[in-house]
């Protein structure tokens, strides 16, 4: 995955392919409508439940399902949950699976990472499971990719859509070359299983937390649907051109990521150099990596309450709680060096955009659409799980009454 690959040529070439082709704001101005119209598709499904008289949902799966069809459409051109869906069920099932299986071994603890000699032993099964996984996805990125090349023989090259999906961006660009020696069908299965893990999972966990904090703080709640019928009303469904006036919102969801980064540790780095850090010696070869959860509650900066939710702390000088830091103005792109939940530097994520604007319009919509409460009023269990990211460990059990009139024009 070009996310791990080593500074070089090969890494600049598809960071570069990647960046403009999928996330850059012109193209993602051009997929907009992919996750405006899945945001409005899923919503409605949620409708429809409550219409059903079934207004509970575990909203952390429905998060998931969300997230992972915007990346699938934009990627491959696949819609994988929900009922409008292109693919059959017992795929869909297997995917997901092997998905989240990648996920929570890529971040487990495996005895062999400490001492590598017992890793012949494999007494934890975890290497026979990591291989079960990677040829299932390996299945699935194979098929997509001979599925979009046999489109492209069938296609005329004038017949291609400009906004056709990132496989036969790359496709066309690799023009089944290899890229430093590495065969294009690798560096397109690779690439697209770096995107997807990086802007499916990564959201959906980023939306369960939030939701989570809201529940359990209903007074941030409460705060921001006030915001959503001041600046919005309850007329018509909120828009993406109406986040630029959601101060609030914004602010909530950069203390999500705050309190709950999609990933506690940053990925490694490796110095390329000898060097000298903070007055620590870094020998060149030297792995790096940032513990992201202790540098987002550090109370030298964030003040004596840095476990308490309280968007207003980036709305507002913080110095009166004591840290003597103004946060108001600390944004999540790598610039402020006290919130990096999106890294920072050549080597961020590329797709923080993308991941902002569906972030706050996701909640948005969710928010200003419906009355949300858990059973029986109790608070939200927020133990954490294992895993590259930092999932939920329960299910987000959610009951759903819709807020605005049933005549509202979902867009």
């Amino acid at each position: 995955m070009f996310g791990f690959a080593p500074y070089g040529p090969y890494w600049r070439e598809i960071r570069k392919i990647a960046t403009t082709e999928l996330l850059s704001e012109r193209r993602l101005a051009m997929l907009k409508n992919v996750y405006i119209s899945e945001i409005n598709l899923r919503i409605n499904e949620l409708h429809q439940l409550w219409m059903d008289k079934n207004s509970s949902r575990k909203m952390n799966e429905w998060f998931g399902d969300l997230a992972f069809n915007v990346v699938a459409r934009m990627i491959a051109g696949k819609r994988y949950f929900g009922k409008s869906t292109n693919c059959e069920e017992k795929e869909t099932r297997r995917y997901r699976e092997a998905l989240n299986d990648c996920m929570h071994l890529v971040g487990i603890f495996v005895v062999s990472d400490a001492v590598p000699f017992l890793g012949c032993l494999d007494f934890q099964g975890y290497q026979k499971r990591m291989k079960k996984t990677a040829k299932e996805i390996d299945y699935f990125l194979g098929k997509w990719v001979d599925e979009h090349r046999q489109y492209l023989k069938d296609k005329h090259l004038s017949e291609i859509d400009q906004q056709d999906d990132f496989i036969n961006v790359l496709l066309l660009n690799l023009n089944d070359q290899p890229i430093y020696g590495r065969d294009p069908d690798t560096i397109i299965k690779s690439t697209c299983l770096s995107l997807i893990l990086g802007g499916s999972d990564t959201t959906s966990v980023t939306l369960t937390w939030a939701l989570s904090l809201l529940l359990n703080n209903r007074r941030v709640l409460e705060k921001a649907q006030d915001e959503l019928d001041i600046h919005v009303g309850r007329e018509r469904q909120v828009e993406e051109s109406d986040v630029k006036n959601l101060v609030y919102l914004q602010a909530i969801v950069k203390e999500t990521l705050r309190l709950y980064p999609a990933t506690p540790l940053s990925a490694p780095r490796m110095a390329m150099e000898d060097c000298t850090v903070a007055g620590f010696q870094v020998t060149k070869g030297t792995q790096l990596m940032l513990n992201l959860w202790k540098l987002h509650r550090d109370p030298h900066f964030w003040g004596p309450d840095p476990l308490e939710f309280r968007p207003e702390r980036f709305l507002t000088a913080n110095s009166s709680t004591g840290s003597g830091h103004d946060t108001s103005d600390i944004d999540v792109k790598g610039r402020h060096f006290e919130l990096l939940p999106f890294g920072s530097g050549r080597r961020m994520c590329p797709g923080v955009s993308f991941a902002l604007q569906v972030l706050y319009l996701t909640l948005a919509t969710l928010l200003q659409g419906f009355h949300l409460s858990t059973p029986t009023d109790s608070p939200v269990d927020m133990t954490e799980n294992s895993g590259l990211s930092c999932p939920k460990a329960t299910p987000l059990a959610v009951f759903l009454t819709p807020r605005l009139p049933l005549s509202c024009d979902v867009i």
